[in-house]
């Protein structure tokens, strides 16, 4: 195996020809990418050995995290050992012949539709349909030789599976970024003499200002934060208040920190963070992608 993952055997989520497959190939350009038809298939290749890592996507600058992802971090024992981010390019799909007025309906991911929604209606497309992947809807489309529904994908979805491209780069907002992370089962060595990430996952007690403690830790330190992420615990969904009346939920907080595992001052932090954290694991440290997407 070298650095471009020759030999590396990649799982990602969604069908040949789906970002997801791009953002694995970028990086790991000479890889075999392993296509998962769920996110938690994914997770469970690299566990069970099918798949040496997996690439899936953690947020997107304009439909925001996904957060089925975040929980599967915490269900699996995987470890974040890098992270790329993939310029998404919107085209409309249809087989040969079909034209853009012939068009009733698209069919796409729900966040591929919502990214291009004022195009759509623009070009006179009022119907939606929803499905798994931008990559599955460019394949029924083509399977079924629809004449009326086009497809939100890739023009390497195009190639693919036969289909004309009719309109690029249609998403509402042209800067449409996703962030993917690329998972393994042993983590990295952390390095302090490039750019590095660390990602985290705390709880804490309820209480007034136990948040700002949790955040002051790091401020302290000057270690910045790129990311704060809440979920609900799902294992303790529900506390009990004080006066024994009112249940609130109970949170978990993933955190993204411009530090290194290596650098001492992160040790420090996350030390002084564990001493009032009631659950605290590191997720991974790995070097920041600080390519163009």
């Amino acid at each position: 195996m070298d650095v471009n993952g020759k030999g590396l055997k990649v799982a990602y989520q969604g069908c040949p020809g789906a970002y997801s497959e791009a953002a694995a190939k970028k990086a790991y350009p000479n890889c075999e990418t392993v296509p998962c038809e769920h996110f938690d298939t994914a997770f469970q290749a690299v566990q069970n050995w099918v798949a040496d890592r997996a690439v899936l996507p953690l947020e997107n600058s304009l439909g925001g995290s996904i957060h089925r992802n975040y929980d599967l971090l915490l269900r699996h024992s995987l470890h974040i050992v890098g992270e790329v981010r993939l310029a998404v390019r919107h085209c409309l799909l249809a087989n040969p012949g079909v034209k853009i007025e012939n068009l009733k309906s698209a069919m796409s991911h729900p966040q591929a539709l919502a990214q291009c929604e004022h195009t759509l209606t623009e070009l006179g497309i009022e119907h939606r349909e929803a499905v798994d992947d931008t990559a599955g809807a460019a394949k029924f489309v083509a399977e079924q030789m629809l004449q009326d529904t086009g497809a939100i994908a890739s023009s390497l979805a195009a190639k693919l599976y036969g289909l004309d491209v009719l309109a690029e780069n249609i998403q509402d907002d042209k800067d449409n970024v996703t962030r993917f992370m690329m998972l393994a089962r042993e983590p990295i060595i952390p390095r302090t003499d490039k750019p590095f990430k660390t990602s985290i996952v705390f709880s804490l007690e309820e209480g007034p200002g136990q948040l700002f403690k949790a955040l002051a830790v790091f401020a302290l330190r000057q270690i910045n934060l790129t990311k704060i992420e809440s979920r609900p615990h799902k294992e303790r969904p529900l506390r009990v208040s004080d006066d024994c009346l009112l249940k609130n939920f109970d949170y978990l907080f993933y955190v993204d920190l411009e530090a290194s595992m290596a650098d001492p001052k992160t040790q420090n932090a996350l030390g002084n963070l564990k001493e009032f954290a009631t659950f605290l694991r590191v997720l991974g440290s790995y070097p920041t992608d600080v390519n163009e997407p």
